[in-house]
């Protein structure tokens, strides 16, 4: 292993054995005293023998291990004819415009590790700057698929071998795929979308990626009817027992909908909140049944179900999903969808599926923070702010927020019915990724738990902090607005890794909850404070 800021761009295919060791002690202090980081576990004997890379402390894919000299050349070769796919526009339309401008050139200002909390929060390791995995992309497609010759004073040394190979596939799971740095780049160049598209050739070529986003996620998905396994039978039981629960918690009586036809909205939830989150579930037939929507769920398998973890990793995946999401709205003869709490299931359906769909199987999408702003806003809910009278701070989606610029809806709605609503630092388009994001919040094998503690997730945990500052400690209860599914798994484990339940009296949870926790109508208490369990 070799210090971390002696790396090189050259180093990926020649150093052996691990690249960056992080040192917790070396990281950005965080602005609570009794701070409890994870350990890291190192890895077995047997791990490094069956690793193909070992970037850090962390390993997310599962690289085959070449046996022979003839076996890599093959899987090198494989790599290079997906790279060049990559750049036709017969197999790669959806992205093709904004890669090829990306490729030109990068003037390495720097911009963009100024941006990145990754970079930021691993101690600034020099494998964690956007551009560090963007370059060797770079210099392989300039060398290899435009076949440019290359000066090796400006570019060194570096051999196109299956370490260089593997060892890229790990560099792009080691973005949240936020594009922040895309924001600030002075020439355009987007790092975040050349880490998508690096997982796209890898998964779509190769067969190369995560088993939770793949097996786990989108084919069980596509098996079944939803990433969380749950049929189209669990999940109306599921719902019919929600609103059993919650008419008596509330006081209101609670029927949701299935499969109306004709109905002017079809809403498409993240299954994950019927499972973890039933408050959630609750809170928008509550809303939309008192608004006086004409409104449904389905039942056919995927469409009860917004997750789309394609839109992480592969095109021809998120095009399956996407369209088995149209063709249940188009058999309910719906007039729209509207797209519940889930940031990337927002990007997925809207801006990606308007590639991969064609015009006549798409139907209109709007995202739920529009639909509950106009509901908010028209008076068809009675509301008492007073009720929401504790701080409350947002966290802006990054999918929703930054990627598809839907900022003051949920803003408007907060201004209204949260007198105590203050914004984090870097709020709104500026706002940084709760770690979670492209698919980390729901991996669990390795470190990966511990590196969304200790690095993906540290400047998340440093924002809610600071939005806080002036109200820290159990006398005051404040709640962190999260409306996106995979964010309020990452934020919960924030505040469980930092014990913060109860030294600090947090709570998260959606949009959604807040109107319903200040609505007349209904029993006041309806937001879930883990500091009362205990009490």
């Amino acid at each position: 292993m070799i210090e971390s800021k002696d790396l090189k761009i050259t180093d990926v295919s020649t150093v052996d054995g691990q690249m960056v060791s992080i040192d917790i002690d070396t990281l950005p202090k965080l602005p609570i005293i009794d701070e409890k980081p994870f350990p890291w576990k190192p890895f077995t004997e047997e791990q490094k023998a069956n690793t193909a890379c070992i970037l850090d402390d962390v390993c997310v894919l599962n690289i085959p291990m070449p046996k022979t000299h003839e076996e890599e050349e093959e899987l090198v070769n494989k790599f290079l004819t997906g790279m060049r796919k990559l750049f036709k526009k017969e197999n790669n339309w959806t992205f093709l415009p904004m890669l090829e401008t990306s490729m030109d050139t990068c003037v390495q200002c720097n911009s963009c590790s100024e941006a990145c909390h990754l970079y930021e929060c691993s101690g600034q390791h020099e494998m964690y700057r956007p551009n560090y995995r963007s370059e060797i992309f770079r210099r392989i497609y300039k060398q290899y698929v435009k076949k440019e010759p290359l000066a090796k004073w400006r570019y060194g040394d570096m051999d196109l071998n299956w370490k260089t190979v593997a060892r890229l596939a790990e560099l792009s799971y080691r973005c949240n795929l936020c594009r922040r740095c895309a924001q600030v780049c002075p020439i355009g160049v987007d790092n975040g979308l050349l880490a998508r598209e690096l997982r796209k050739l890898f998964s779509q070529e190769m067969g190369i990626y995560p088993p939770e986003l793949h097996q786990k996620g989108t084919m069980n998905q596509l098996k079944v009817g939803s990433s969380t396994g749950m049929t189209p039978n669990v999940v109306q039981d599921n719902v019919s027992f929600i609103d059993e629960d919650y008419s008596e918690i509330t006081g209101v009586g609670i029927e949701t909908p299935f499969d109306k036809e004709g109905a002017d909205i079809m809403l498409i939830h993240n299954a994950g909140e019927i499972m973890a989150w039933p408050e959630n579930i609750a809170a928008f037939s509550l809303i939309f049944n008192e608004a006086g929507l004409s409104w449904t769920l389905s039942s056919d398998a995927c469409a009860y179900d917004g997750v789309n973890y394609g839109v992480f990793y592969d095109d021809a995946q998120t095009a399956r999903l996407a369209l088995a999401h149209m063709q249940a709205a188009k058999k309910l003869g719906v007039k729209k969808i509207v797209i519940g709490e889930c940031g990337h299931a927002h990007k997925a359906l809207t801006v990606i599926a308007d590639r991969v769909i064609p015009y006549e199987y798409q139907v209109p999408r709007e995202s739920c923070y529009v639909t509950l702003r106009d509901i908010v806003m028209s008076g068809k809910l009675k509301l008492d702010p007073s009720r929401n009278n504790f701080p409350v701070t947002l966290h802006d989606p990054c999918n929703i927020v930054r990627l598809m610029g839907i900022v003051e809806p949920q803003r408007e709605i907060l201004r209204k019915i949260a007198p105590m609503f203050r914004e984090m630092p870097h709020h709104g388009v500026d706002n940084f990724c709760c770690g979670g994001g492209s698919g980390f919040a729901i991996m669990t094998r390795n470190n990966i738990e511990a590196w969304r503690g200790n690095i993906s997730g540290r400047k998340k945990f440093q924002q809610i902090c600071a939005a806080f500052a002036d109200c820290m400690g159990p006398e005051t209860k404040k709640y962190i607005c999260a409306p996106c599914s995979n964010c309020k798994g990452q934020i919960r484990e924030i505040l469980e890794h930092n014990d913060m339940y109860n030294k600090h009296s947090f709570a998260y949870a959606g949009l959604v909850e807040l109107i319903v926790n200040c609505m007349e109508n209904v029993k006041p208490g309806f937001i879930h404070w883990e500091c009362d369990e205990e009490e």
